[in-house]
């Protein structure tokens, strides 16, 4: 059971009120009065300093590949956390209710299409109590233009909007470290609602939120780990070293994110982040898989103008065939991370900064390799993230 504060629950239900009356009333800008110790003023100040356990968290993208390790961090340490799932979660939905209640464990899952902002707040709603933050971690699985629209911004906004409804002070927003350089479309979606949180805190001092910029996860660098064990040329475009980055495991990108629930030096701020250890560009990180395997280095290198051809002619196409638009995007998201590195840009040089990505955590991509000639890529599926 959820806790919460008498005052709390008086903001709860005016807010309620004002949501159905005052709004409308209002044209919509409606009225919260600042109640002695309400969520308003309070929350800001002081529930930060409160236990986990009187900390009520809600957790929106929660079957995500992230997220599923987020909850688990944030009931590992204390909080009450809300779980928000869809009824089929998962790879192409092949996860049922009962699995993801499964997978999320120690939260209070609540099942609602974070899409639509109507069924989220009934959702949320039907729990009967409020909430103090909220963690993001949305993301469209393909990286689709219209797909990015609805999840990277509008899904993120409901979350926004469902949970200051019911009080919450604080966001915490995974975002994404290639945002620095948006040349694609998930990318101006996200930026595009990190402007709105930044505009949020902006217009209520009340408000605070943490935007979580990783660099490159484990996952998106394995795919090619079961290939070369069998026997196949690490693939890589140019040399292997037109990109870099300092990747990230899923525990300890999700511990970071829970320390920006509490954490008050982390509010209202933009957070790169990245692994620790040194940046490394594809050819040292085939050159590291094949160390572990202990056979002499294999490599396919491909040229990078091969996807600008490709891109081009789909560029072309979906001109003529509308319905090609997201190929057509979905090769410059590859042409994208082949040439840009996951690191900090520096806006001075212009150039991407390995010493200027902070690094957190303990787990290293070394190890993820050798877990996975081990194990297999279990519970590591790309899925729509498949590239090689």
């Amino acid at each position: 059971m959820l806790l919460s504060k008498p005052t709390h629950t008086v903001h709860y239900y005016w807010r309620k009120f004002d949501n159905a009356f005052m709004r409308p009333m209002f044209g919509g800008r409606g009225f919260v009065p600042f109640f002695p110790g309400s969520p308003t003023e309070q929350s800001a100040h002081n529930w930060q300093k409160r236990s986990p356990k009187d900390v009520n968290v809600v957790v929106t993208g929660s079957t995500g590949y992230i997220g599923k390790f987020v909850v688990r961090e944030l009931c590992r340490r204390g909080f009450n956390v809300v779980a928000i799932a869809r009824e089929r979660s998962g790879i192409r939905g092949r996860d049922d209710k009962a699995r993801a209640a499964q997978q999320l464990a120690g939260a209070t899952v609540c099942f609602g299409d974070v899409t639509d902002p109507d069924a989220l707040s009934r959702a949320l709603d039907a729990l009967g109590f409020p909430v103090d933050a909220v963690v993001c971690c949305l993301a469209s699985r393909g990286g689709g233009i219209s797909d990015s629209w609805k999840v990277d911004y509008g899904a993120s906004r409901n979350s926004l909007l469902a949970g200051r409804r019911l009080g919450a002070s604080h966001f915490v927003l995974l975002s994404a470290i290639c945002v620095q350089k948006p040349l694609l479309e998930f990318q101006r979606a996200k930026l595009k609602f990190e402007a709105e949180l930044v505009e949020e805190a902006a217009a209520d001092p009340g408000f605070t939120y943490s935007i979580v910029r990783p660099t490159a996860f484990f996952k998106s660098l394995g795919g090619q780990v079961e290939t070369v064990k069998d026997g196949k040329p690490y693939v890589m475009f140019g040399d292997g070293r037109l990109c870099a980055c300092k990747p990230i495991s899923e525990a300890d990108l999700a511990a970071f994110i829970a320390d920006c629930v509490m954490d008050e030096d982390k509010a209202c701020k933009f957070l790169p982040i990245g692994g620790p250890g040194k940046a490394l560009t594809p050819l040292e990180q085939g050159e590291l898989l094949f160390k572990l395997l202990g056979r002499e280095p294999k490599f396919f290198k491909v040229p990078i103008e091969v996807m600008d051809f490709v891109i081009g002619v789909f560029d072309f196409l979906a001109k003529l065939f509308p319905s090609l638009e997201d190929t057509a995007e979905f090769g410059k998201i590859g042409r994208y991370y082949a040439a840009e590195s996951m690191l900090v840009l520096d806006p001075e040089t212009g150039e991407y900064s390995a010493e200027k990505t902070p690094s957190y955590g303990k787990e290293t991509l070394e190890e993820f390799f050798a877990k996975v000639i081990r194990e297999g890529m279990v519970g590591q599926e790309l899925g729509e993230q498949t590239i090689f």
